[in-house]
């Protein structure tokens, strides 16, 4: 370890340590909830100096293992010029190459500009360690077309047929204030400022061309992408995710998650599709509401995460199991029997989602939940339909609110340092 990665370590234990302190003076109410509940979870097996390489045949972001924080941010295009946007997604390819990695922005610690120009880093990471970060960028339905229709840079004619914005499924409370967007940008790291400071960066960057829509953060994975991780639990208590496609799994990417080149447009090809959907959690009713119905909504043990039908956390539900009447065991309407995907015509999609914590709302109520990210090879054929099934049927809907929804393709990775987000886009219709 290098004297830097050992100075980096040592500030994130301290950060951890006081983080830890503070929380013991904090109450679950307020503002003081999401710090909380933030230093509340396990330190991540990740150390701090990690990193994944930004540049490849996939973004980074998807299948990689799950990091402890998210910052996501939704932006809307202000510009009218494409050469504008362009330039826009090179600056932000160079930026995140090097955030990344750990270095600051613009290859120093101080302005291109001069000593009286703005810094080209943000500079609250400067000391950090690089805490797994990954970004991930993605291009909304609207950038392609307004929402009259109108093609706006030259792009409509690459608009994926999948690539649209979701449909209005039923029992959906969505605020349009925090839904849907032109571009997208994820960040995940181990530490929140990390993920914070990238989002921020990029957003400067994009000033004049682009500004924020709606942005999210999220703590404490209620997914795993990776064997080695731990199924997580979400604000229920329950685990979540389960049989979640791992990164490792090749076969089940190739065939759910990766867009393959017979697939339509070309341009696609080794990216993916994002819904995203946040979940407000009402928790005061859960809490209040007994075991047996808990274990009933889920379909699983609440301390083990077994199926009703038995076994342990990983044994292969039995939806026809019947105990000593004629009623399965897993109750048909429970989450695991809806989403399961012989339920769904075998369809299974990359779960990627976080917990998330906003106060309390003035009823005094926790504003809590889950920031749902599904990663998918086919809008239509997978999410849509899924969730249509859990919308009509699912017995968790009587504890949820659906409030916030998109979509964005998310184009295949940076092949090197001359690469940018969306180069086969804009060269497909040059």
């Amino acid at each position: 370890m290098t004297e830097v990665d050992e100075r980096n370590a040592r500030g994130f234990s301290r950060r951890a340590l006081l983080g830890a302190f503070g929380a013991g003076a904090l109450t679950v109410a307020g503002a003081g909830t999401a710090t909380a509940l933030v230093v509340g979870r396990a330190p991540s097996a990740h150390p701090a100096s990690a990193q994944y390489p930004f540049h490849g045949a996939v973004q980074q972001g998807v299948t990689t293992p799950m990091q402890r924080s998210l910052h996501f941010a939704a932006l809307d295009i202000t510009t009218t010029t494409r050469d504008a946007v362009i330039t826009m997604l090179q600056r932000w390819s160079a930026a995140a190459a090097a955030m990344t990695t750990g270095q600051p922005i613009g290859g120093t610690r101080t302005s291109t500009g001069g000593y009286d120009a703005p810094p080209d880093d943000s500079g609250e990471a400067m000391d950090l360690a690089t805490s797994g970060l990954t970004i991930t960028v993605g291009f909304g339905p609207t950038l392609f077309r307004d929402v009259a229709g109108h093609d706006r840079f030259g792009l409509a004619g690459q608009q994926p047929s999948c690539l649209h914005e979701l449909p209005h499924f039923p029992g959906d409370q969505v605020d349009p204030l925090i839904s849907s967007g032109d571009l997208c940008i994820q960040a995940c790291a181990d530490d929140p400022q990390v993920a914070v400071h990238a989002v921020r960066n990029l957003v400067r960057i994009a000033f004049g061309t682009a500004t924020v829509r709606w942005t999210q953060a999220g703590f404490g994975a209620s997914s795993s992408t990776s064997t080695e991780q731990p199924t997580p639990r979400n604000l229920f208590g329950f685990k979540d995710g389960t049989n979640n496609i791992m990164g490792g799994d090749q076969a089940a990417l190739d065939d759910y998650v990766w867009v393959q080149p017979a697939d339509e447009p070309q341009w696609m090809a080794g990216g993916t599709y994002l819904a995203v959907r946040k979940i407000r959690m009402i928790l005061e009713t859960w809490d209040r509401t007994s075991l047996r119905e808990q274990e009933g909504v889920f379909g699983r043990t609440r301390s083990e995460g077994a199926p009703l039908s038995g076994g342990d956390e990983f044994t292969t539900v039995d939806l026809a199991a019947t105990g000593r009447g004629t009623d399965p065991l897993v109750p048909a309407d429970s989450h695991l029997a809806v989403a399961h995907p012989s339920s769904n015509n075998g369809v299974r999609i990359l779960r990627r989602a976080y917990n998330y914590t906003a106060g309390s709302d003035r009823l005094g109520r926790i504003d809590a939940g889950l920031f749902f990210l599904a990663f998918v090879r086919d809008l239509d054929t997978q999410f849509i339909p899924m969730q249509m099934r859990l919308s009509r049927s699912d017995r968790m809907n009587e504890y949820v609110r659906y409030q916030s929804s998109a979509a964005f393709a998310i184009p295949s990775g940076l092949r090197g340092p001359d690469d940018w987000f969306g180069r086969a886009l804009f060269e497909a219709t040059a």
